[in-house]
Order: C-alpha cells, then structure tokens, then sequence
C-alpha cells in the first residue's frame, strides 16, 4: 500500500524501543512524565462519575464541539486570576495539550516552512509537527529559557518562519523557566516576524518555589498566542483535557480544525471536570501535589549531588516533573542505557539525544521525579551511580 509522504515523518522511535524495558517492575524508570498516580483525587471523581452515570443521560449525548460551556467558563476564570483576560468564548477544550500542538500545525504550516523551538524541545510537540513536513530551527536555551538574542538571529536567518514554540514554565525537558524580559522580547520579535506563538503550559500550575511569572498570552497585545493548558499533571491525565485560548479568527479556525479532527472531546469526562472544579477546591489539590514534588526533587537533586561523579550536571527546576543532566562530551547517554543501566543497574531514563529538533547532542539525560515513590527515586539514583565512570 501507498502511504501518503507526510507519514514517513511518523517514525517510531528507538528511544521508545528502549524505554519497553520499563515496563519491567524491577526496573526503576525516570522514563515518563507521569504525575503520581497515588495524587489523583479517586474518591472525589469515582462519587462524581457514579453521580453522572446515575442521572441524565446527556452526559453521554453530544455536546458543542468547542466544549461543554459550563467547563469553558470555569477555565476562563481561572486564567483571569492568572493575568489572561478572557471569557468563555476565547476557550476551546481539546483533547489534552497534545491536541492543541497538532491543530496549530495544521492551522499554519505548509510542508517547508519553518519552526523555530527551544534547543532542546518537547518531544511530543516534534512527533505533534512532523507529519507536516517543516524544517526545524532551534534557539539556544540556557538557565533563563530560550535566548531570545539568538531567537532574534534565528529568525533573521529564517524567512519561512511561522510558529514558535516554547514551553516557558519548567520546560520539557530541561526543566528551566524562561525569564520574564525574555518573554516580553519574544513577543516584540514575534510580533516584528509575523509568527504563531504557541505557549504550551502542562506544568504551570506545579510552582514549588519563587513566584509565577506572567503568561505569553497576557502579554500579547497582537492576538499571535495560542496559550495551551491541561488537566493532565493537575487532575488526571487519563481523562485527556486541556484547553486552547486565542484569539479571533486564530480561534474560530482551531475550533474548525478540531471539529474534523474528533467532533469534541468527551461529554463525560468534561462534565466530571466540570463538576470537581465546582465542587472541590483544586488549589488546595495543585498544593498537595507541589509538596510532594518539592519533595520528591529536593530528594532526587540531593542523591544525585551525593553519589553522582561532580563532572555531571543537573538543573534545579523550580517546578514541574523533570530535571535534565549533562555528562562530559564524551558520554552517550543512548548507548550507557542500552548497554548498561538496562541490563545491569535495571534502571531507565530517556536519553537526551531524542529532545534536540536538528542536530543530536548525545550527553544529556532527562529525569521524572514526580511519578516514583521516594524509595524508588534514591534506589535509582544510587543503582545507577555505581556504574558512571569516574
């Protein structure tokens, strides 16, 4: 069979290969972005549901393909009180940020245009814009997210650029936090180059230390931000929620994307979002979950400091799920994994390789402390040092 072209872009991984091994309960994997399973309000939910279930059957029916507008409204509220000022009516409910990634490559890119990202980037937003066909041009990312000195070079440097995208709140995979005349510049040069701005913001809300910065699209004067959120790391993941806010025309036409895609995400579990939102307090919730994680990073951070070899680099995220190594230049993290920290440390973690868009640097390693018991954090940690060169 013929498949069309843009499915060759579509190739499996080799780092999702590797990370089958996970799976193996004697294994400790780093490997997902899981949030902790043992955080998701079960109770609350399994009451609401059965709740659901047992009285009109509406919320098994269709509903607007924007979303249920009840949910619209309740995320609208929350982004006001996070410095987005809009209504109902500039939300659209997707299945999950993932979605939202992939309807805003459809909505401007032709096969040849160019992406300009954080060098590293989200995998899943790579894997969201290949079957489109662009070209990559990454930027420079440091401890202040991505360098927008070097963004302004890149784009001069790239005339088919129309879509940015930046994870600037504990960013996947490296964990850093763009830093606030960093972001008020990319909206100048996004505004200068006539660029889509996607602002993909699943952690957000996970803040354990210092104080939230302003959002991309509360700074965004010219309606160019599509702002993206989930209920993925803050309720559950397996629900497949999130939210898309822009701007007009930028709206109207996400909207229409998602209509073809999938007609509108589910009435059940919108309505059960709907109804926890309403019924529970989730900042108390998102409180819970960033102690443990402080936790959790506080515990992996000072493992790490204490067995690793000191030429190994780690950042200190001040939120979010991920801490990103850096080995010596000679070190290739796919290789240790596959010869050594599977088989013999039977400890996993996603090599750093797959994260860059253009070109592979091989000595970085990207690890998840949310989704690991304590005990499984230091036993990895200290399963995996006895085997690092020194």
């Amino acid at each position: 069979m013929k498949f069309a072209e843009r499915v060759r872009r579509v190739a499996p991984s080799a780092i999702r290969d590797l990370l089958r091994h996970g799976a193996d309960p004697e294994i400790i994997s780093f490997g997902g972005g899981y949030p902790d399973p043992a955080l998701f309000p079960m109770a609350e939910l399994r009451g609401i549901y059965a709740e659901l279930l047992a009285g009109d059957p509406v919320v098994l029916q269709y509903c607007p393909s924007d979303g249920l507008p009840a949910l619209r409204a309740q995320v609208a509220t929350r982004l006001r009180r996070d410095g987005i000022d809009r209504t109902a009516d500039d939300v659209l409910i997707i299945q999950g940020a993932q979605q939202g990634l992939d309807l805003a490559a459809k909505l401007v890119l032709d096969p040849g245009d160019a992406v300009v990202t954080e060098n590293p980037t989200f995998l899943g937003a790579l894997i969201a814009f290949n079957p489109f066909e662009p070209v990559y041009a990454p930027v420079r990312t440091d401890a202040d997210g991505m360098d927008t000195d070097d963004l302004e070079r890149v784009l001069a440097a790239t005339p088919r650029a129309r879509l940015l995208y930046t994870v600037p709140d504990f960013q996947n995979p490296t964990g850093v936090t763009m830093s606030l005349p960093r972001r008020r510049r990319l909206i100048e040069l996004a505004d200068e180059y006539d660029l889509l701005v996607v602002e993909d913001t699943p952690y957000r809300a996970l803040r354990y230390d210092g104080a939230h910065l302003p959002t991309l699209k509360s700074l965004d004067a010219g309606g160019r931000v599509v702002h993206l959120g989930s209920f993925s790391k803050i309720l559950a993941p397996g629900m497949r929620l999130g939210w898309a806010v822009a701007d007009g025309e930028v709206l109207e036409k996400l909207a229409l994307l998602k209509l073809a895609a999938d007609t509108q995400s589910s009435t059940l579990n919108m309505a059960a979002t709907s109804s926890y939102l309403d019924r529970y307090d989730i900042d108390a919730h998102i409180a819970t979950m960033c102690r443990s994680y402080r936790d959790k990073r506080d515990l992996l951070l000072t493992t790490l400091r204490e067995t690793f070899p000191e030429t190994v680099e780690y950042t200190t995220p001040d939120g979010g799920l991920f801490t990103w190594l850096t080995f010596p230049a000679s070190f290739d993290t796919t290789a240790f994994m596959r010869d050594v920290a599977l088989p013999d440390a039977r400890v996993a973690y996603v090599p750093g390789a797959t994260f860059f868009p253009t070109t592979p640097e091989h000595n970085h390693a990207r690890l998840n402390f949310s989704g690991l018991t304590e005990e499984r954090i230091t036993q990895g940690v200290i399963r995996l040092s006895k085997y690092l060169p020194r």
